[in-house]
């Protein structure tokens, strides 16, 4: 018996004639729906001086618009069960909710008021300004959060878009004004970017319509993507300390940039990653690190593409007393890794763990939603999901241990650790 070509999530697809991308995936599992709403408005679009616009104006597009006040939005969603839910990543600026099926027409227009016609009031604007800042300082208060973000710095210098902090600084959110978010909203903001994907109890063709009736009027022009250079190679191995004095532990960022996701040698590095520093305990590092030599509190390996190349960090949280031999025992792996390669038997593990993972990814709605707008912002086609596993599956083991012989190379590592220390640095 032939069970004829797998039709995995089969979302519908659908152009409006402003330009506005709809994705619907129908789903009767549960009497709701999950809606995202996308803009190429991200942070690494802030303006020059002001990283942190785009966060600054995710914490202030929902406190009210042309014709309802924050606490009228607030009452309506709370009246009915809904959170909002606002973001900026690199290069998105995300609206998204889950709402009872029955609520979606009513929902659907409030997301639609917020991202197009938000007042970003002046009275709100200093509340927001405090959080943001608070929200730096306990960054700032955080070993691990310090090791990242001075590891992306390192990796991406000059102003790179991966190498500024997404919540900017304390300096640059004190210089952000409501001039500046308008400005930047309606620079970035546009049905020629939108991305709206909707997941649940919802039909197809009344998700096209209810879209089309939200946002159909809006008018504007093509919004140029960010561009995103490569970053300078590294010269040599660098490795810088960020001491904090009050701290018990630890925390290392050791790191290589790597590639865009559209990069073909994506599926040999997802693997290759996989072996390292994140299947079962945290791979080979965990296997390592943590359980045979009883080093590290957490260790584990993250492999971040974007539409710019991303970085691969391999983080560990350890006692102070350990930095110097946890990095060596980093530098042992990276090196076995890139030296001895991947074996059969780890190939075949992961690509059973990572294919296999995918039904735990897509089984909530809110699950399907950010891998179908991943799909369609990195323009892998609706599709993905059925052509995945044999695209991991097709992966030969010299691939693999080829991407492991390009990027990793202990010499080329960039190495920060913050935590107790004295502060020194290698270039």
């Amino acid at each position: 018996m032939t069970t004829g070509t797998p039709r995995g999530l089969s979302p519908v697809r659908e152009r409006l004639p402003n330009g506005a991308t709809v994705i619907a995936r129908p789903s009767r599992e549960t009497p709701a729906a999950t809606i995202v709403v996308s803009l190429p408005a991200g942070a690494a679009a802030d303006p020059p001086g002001l990283d942190g616009t785009a966060h600054f104006l995710s914490r202030m597009i929902d406190r009210g618009t042309g014709s309802r006040s924050g606490d009228e939005i607030a009452d309506l969603l709370d009246g009915r069960g809904v959170s909002l839910t606002v973001s900026a990543t690199r290069h998105s600026f995300v609206v998204s909710c889950t709402c009872l099926s029955e609520d979606f027409p009513v929902i659907l227009p409030v997301l639609a008021d917020v991202t197009r016609n938000p007042s970003l009031p002046e009275g709100d604007l200093e509340t927001r300004r405090g959080e943001i800042v608070t929200a730096i300082r306990q960054d700032q208060d955080n070993p691990a959060m310090v090791a990242v973000e001075e590891e992306l710095a390192l990796l991406y210098p000059g102003g790179h878009p991966y190498g500024r902090r997404v919540k900017g600084s304390l300096d640059s959110v004190g210089r952000i004004d409501r001039q500046a978010l308008e400005a930047f909203r309606q620079a970035r903001f546009s049905p020629a970017g939108l991305v709206v994907v909707v997941v649940g109890d919802v039909e197809a063709p009344r998700v096209l319509d209810e879209v089309g009736r939200a946002f159909g009027d809006w008018t504007g022009g093509p919004v140029d993507p960010v561009a995103v250079a490569p970053p300078p190679p590294p010269d040599g191995r660098r490795l810088e300390t960020f001491p904090m004095a009050d701290k018990a532990q630890a925390d290392i960022a050791y790191g290589f940039n790597t590639i865009a996701r559209r990069d073909p040698a994506y599926y040999a590095l997802l693997l290759m990653n996989n072996v390292l520093g994140e299947y079962a305990l945290g791979g080979r590092l965990g296997d390592s690190i943590r359980e045979r030599q009883g080093m590290a509190y957490y260790v584990f390996s993250a492999f971040e593409p974007n539409l710019g190349e991303g970085p691969l960090v391999i983080r560990a949280g350890v006692n102070p007393s350990n930095v110097d031999r946890a990095v060596a025992s980093i530098d042992e792996e990276v090196r076995r890794m890139a030296g001895e390669g991947v074996t059969a038997a780890e190939l075949a593990s992961s690509k059973q763990y990572l294919v296999g993972s995918m039904p735990r990814m897509l089984e909530t709605h809110a699950g399907i939603a950010a891998f179908l707008l991943s799909c369609e912002q990195f323009g892998l086609g609706m599709d993905h999901d059925v052509r995945l596993p044999g695209l991991l599956s097709g992966v030969t083991l010299d691939e693999v241990n080829a991407a492991a012989r390009r990027f990793l190379a202990p010499e080329r590592a960039t190495v920060t650790v913050a935590g107790p220390g004295e502060p020194r640095g290698v270039s």
